[in-house]
C-alpha cells in the first residue's frame, strides 16, 4: 500500500495517465476547429464521403479522428447550438478507443454518443447504440438525427413494436438505436432464419456504443440473454 501511494505520487493515478494520453488527441481535433467553421453548409456531408475513401484507401479512423471529430464539433453547434466541450471530445475519444466513460447526468452523454458514433459509421459497416428502453432509443434517434443529417449520415431505431421490414431498413441505416432486448433477440432470430434475405442486422456487428453500460452488462445480465 505505502509502494501504492509512492507511485501514485511519482506518476500519477491511473486515470491522470489515461487523461494525459487523450490531451494530445483533443489539441489535433481543437486544431481543426478553425478549418470546419469555415465550410459551407453543402461541404458537410462531402467531407465525409472523403473520410469513407480515405478508410478506403488505407487511413485508419485514428488517422482521420481530428478533422472527424472536429466536423461533428461544428455541426453540433451549427444545428442544435451545442458545442461539444473538450471533456465530451475526451469522452467520444475513449469511446473509440473501446473504453468506458463514466459520466454524471445532465454532462452530455448523448452528444458523446454521437461523436464516436459518427466517427465509426464511416467504415460503412454500421454502428448501434444500444440504450436501456425504447422511449430513449427513439428519443435519442430523433434528437440527434438532425446532425447526422447535416454530416449526410442516416440514422433508424429499432423499437418493439416493428415489423421484421421496418427492423431492416433501420439495421440498414448509418447508425442504428435501440436497446439491449431489440438487438439481442434480433440477433438471436437472424441465427434461426432459413433464407439469407430474412436477416434484419444486414450490416452486421461492427461498433457499438452503450449507454447505462452497469446496467445493460451487469444488472440484465442477470437474464439469460
Amino acid at each position: 500500500m505505502f509502494i501504492d501511494k509512492i507511485l501514485t505520487a511519482i506518476f500519477g493515478s491511473q486515470n491522470d495517465r489515461d487523461l494525459k494520453a487523450l490531451k494530445p488527441i483533443l489539441a489535433k481535433v481543437n486544431a481543426k476547429e478553425e478549418w470546419a467553421k469555415s465550410l459551407p453548409a453543402e461541404e458537410f456531408p462531402k467531407q465525409t464521403e472523403r473520410f469513407k475513401e480515405e478508410l478506403k484507401q488505407g487511413k485508419t479512423l485514428e488517422d482521420i479522428l481530428p478533422e472527424a471529430f472536429a466536423l461533428v464539433r461544428e455541426a453540433s453547434w451549427r444545428v442544435k447550438e451545442q458545442r461539444p466541450f473538450d471533456v465530451q471530445i475526451m469522452g467520444a475519444i475513449n469511446l473509440n478507443m473501446g473504453r468506458i466513460t463514466e459520466m454524471k447526468t445532465g454532462e452530455g452523454k448523448t452528444l458523446v454518443a454521437v461523436i464516436a458514433a459518427y466517427l465509426n459509421s464511416l467504415s460503412g459497416k454500421g454502428v448501434h447504440v444500444v440504450t436501456v428502453n425504447d422511449y430513449l432509443a427513439g428519443r435519442d434517434a430523433d434528437t440527434m438525427r438532425p446532425i447526422f443529417s447535416y454530416l449526410g449520415v442516416t440514422v433508424g431505431s429499432v423499437l418493439s413494436d416493428m415489423d421484421n421490414e421496418a427492423r431492416k431498413i433501420a439495421y440498414n441505416c448509418d447508425i442504428t438505436y435501440g436497446t439491449n432486448n431489440e438487438f439481442g433477440f434480433d440477433y438471436l432470430r437472424d441465427n434461426m432464419v432459413i433464407y439469407k434475405e430474412n436477416v434484419v442486422q444486414c450490416k452486421g456487428h461492427n461498433f457499438a456504443v452503450v449507454d447505462e453500460v452497469d446496467s445493460i452488462l451487469i444488472d440484465e445480465a442477470r437474464t439469460p440473454l
